[in-house]
């Protein structure tokens, strides 16, 4: 029993920085040296979204496909780090652009997510394919649902009917509606009865939106584990999920949920 619950604890960094806009060699560096000096063990690290680019309508000066160099970076990350390493990049696949959530294993396993709901204020839609499947990753004893961005103000997609245990945005999510922010990750987390972890940018970028951060880690009542507020760094913590389940049972919440389907075509 002892070592079903040592599978259960989770180690995560979350990475809160400014991004060099269009720029994929200079991100990866500055990320790599954020990583390097983490001397801790780690089971797994979430980056922004478009952590080498910024949130760019111009995917075809950066897009990179599933064999390019960020991936391959990250599975260098991942076997170096013996660490499961995410993030949203720019895919070009079948001559489309996806804002792709890439989650890469220990052992270069890769698994991703194309973001649902693509951000029409901002012609995400015009620039980029939209994804049309949710995804679940199984990682060690852990379900994992990746969400991007503008996905969090759905809750019917991300809603927890697969008994995932760990729901992750990572995001450019700007100042002017941080509050949003703030308030949706907390809603997301109590309504699925589940952990999150929101990963945004800090900084201003080339069509000067700024970004304050506000990156946290919840727990599965909306109780902040971590909060990097404005700061740029490494911020750590330690998910329980066997306090999770206990929550779960005690409470059956999730057992009332109603029953229903998506169309994702």
């Amino acid at each position: 029993m002892q070592d079903v619950f040592y599978f259960y604890r989770m180690e995560v960094a979350i990475i809160q920085s400014d991004l060099i806009w269009e720029n994929p060699k200079a991100n990866r560096a500055q990320f790599e040296q954020k990583i390097n000096a983490i001397s801790q063990k780690i089971d797994f690290i979430v980056l922004p979204e478009m952590f080498t680019t910024g949130f760019t309508m111009f995917p075809n000066n950066v897009a990179e496909t599933m064999s390019g160099e960020t991936v391959h970076w990250m599975q260098e990350v991942a076997q170096t780090k013996q660490s499961a390493i995410c993030g949203s990049i720019i895919i070009e696949e079948n001559s489309n652009y996806y804002n792709r959530f890439v989650f890469v294993h220990p052992n270069g396993k890769t698994e991703t997510y194309d973001k649902r709901h693509l951000f029409s204020l901002a012609g995400e839609h015009e620039q980029y394919s939209q994804g049309t499947e949710k995804v679940i990753i199984q990682y060690k004893d852990w379900k994992i649902c990746p969400q991007i961005c503008y996905d969090l103000r759905f809750p019917v997609f991300s809603r927890n009917v697969e008994e995932y245990d760990l729901l992750i945005y990572v995001a450019n999510w700007p100042k002017r509606r941080v509050m949003a922010w703030n308030a949706l990750l907390k809603a997301r987390a109590i309504e699925n009865m589940s952990f999150v972890i929101g990963v945004n940018r800090i900084g201003i970028d080339a069509n000067k939106h700024e970004y304050i951060g506000h990156s946290i880690i919840l727990d599965e009542l909306g109780n902040s584990i971590v909060e990097a507020n404005e700061n740029e760094g490494v911020f750590f913590a330690t998910l329980d999920k066997s306090k999770m389940i206990q929550t779960r049972e005690k409470l059956n919440f999730l057992n009332d949920r109603d029953d229903f389907s998506i169309n994702l075509k």
